[in-house]
């Protein structure tokens, strides 16, 4: 009997089939539903490509104001959410507090239990206009500030900016934002997604699927890496201390965050778009110093070591930028991701098999049971 050669993290395994994103490796090309993400960067809205990827085409103008009333109805908190969030410890994790949120989101959702793919889809309405309300509640929660509503008329990136600062973005800054969203609003069968469709797979609800995503997102080797590449530029601090901390990072055999890639053989087709974003808001504050100090240190490593950027790399200085703080990057990830794992789901849900890998069983075999005054101390 052949044994079939085990692939740790399951790399290089096709383990389904997709038409919402293509995440092609040797091309350094990420695909929705067809379109380069090129086609798509400083182009599409975030509303226009969360309807792309929950619906496989980019809307008309009259489907795209009706998707934009659908997101506006149902940004609002319940208010047994938003009380439900001022209990909560404001010290802790916020992806715990967003992973709490949501679950209790799904809690008040009269739909909750209904797993019709339109109602998959009105849930997903619901989650991905909620996703940046509470985001930016929890940073207002945790300065100890007042909780703001949602305004009519201002898109999903704008609110959600007005929701943190209290006060309306410039349009450079929404447009940096919405860029941002777009460009992290799906990638493949990534970590998280592949859980929320394992979730699924077992014909669990669209909030438990969610929710698990969520918590796969919160690991350090996957949503959390934005926010440890702002912690390198803190701790670097100055252009200056690039060389420095490139060398001493590399006598003490640690990771550079923000660099590599699991599928990309080249550069992250994301990263030039956000590193043109970050150049231009920093521009525009008249501060340039983490994109200075991010520039040279994409260039000393690339000296060093031949590593590539990936997509956390300026997503670090573009979210310092827009003066969010650093502890909800990751959440700032999810807020983008949410419509990639909405469409993941229903795609899932769609022409569903529980996903059940096999495993290359290495313990012992044919052990004898010995009886407990027998075993040996």
């Amino acid at each position: 009997m052949s044994v079939e050669p085990v692939r740790k993290g399951l790399e290089g395994v096709v383990a389904g089939e997709t038409s919402i994103s293509d995440v092609d490796g040797q091309r350094c090309q990420l695909i929705y539903q067809g379109y380069p993400i090129g086609e798509l960067a400083g182009k599409a809205t975030y509303e226009e490509v969360s309807y792309l990827l929950l619906y496989g085409a980019l809307p008309s103008r009259s489907q795209l104001t009706e998707w934009t009333k659908q997101l506006e109805a149902s940004r609002a908190l319940e208010p047994q959410v938003a009380s439900l969030l001022k209990t909560l410890p404001f010290g802790a994790d916020p992806m715990a507090l967003l992973r709490t949120a949501i679950s209790a989101v799904g809690l008040y959702d009269p739909e909750a239990d209904q797993e019709t793919i339109e109602a998959i889809r009105r849930k997903a309405v619901r989650a991905i206009a909620k996703t940046s309300t509470i985001v930016a509640a929890i940073g207002r929660l945790r300065t100890g500030a007042a909780l703001i509503a949602p305004q009519m008329g201002l898109s999903h990136a704008a609110n959600f900016l007005s929701m943190l600062h209290g006060r309306e973005p410039t349009a450079q800054q929404a447009q940096a934002l919405d860029a941002y969203f777009v460009l992290l609003a799906d990638h493949g069968f990534n970590a998280s997604t592949f859980t929320a469709r394992t979730v699924t797979g077992t014909q669990s609800d669209y909030y438990s699927a969610i929710t698990a995503a969520i918590g796969s997102l919160k690991g350090s080797l996957h949503g959390a890496a934005n926010r440890k590449a702002m912690e390198m530029l803190t701790e670097i601090g100055s252009a200056e201390q690039v060389e420095p901390y490139v060398q001493k990072t590399l006598a003490d055999h640690k990771r550079f965050m923000g660099f590599g890639h699991r599928v990309y053989k080249g550069e992250d087709p994301r990263a030039k778009h956000l590193k043109l974003i970050a150049r231009g808001l920093g521009e525009s504050a008249h501060e340039l110093t983490w994109f200075a100090i991010s520039e040279r240190l994409q260039e000393a490593v690339w000296n060093a070591k031949g590593l590539y950027i990936n997509v956390d790399f300026y997503s670090a200085s573009l979210l310092h930028y827009l003066g969010i703080p650093t502890e909800l990057f990751t959440t700032m990830f999810a807020c983008a991701r949410m419509a990639g794992w909405s469409a993941h789901v229903i795609e899932q849900a769609s022409d569903n098999r529980l996903i059940r890998p096999l495993a290359a069983y290495v313990g012992p075999r044919d052990l004898r049971f010995v009886p407990i005054d027998q075993r040996p101390t």
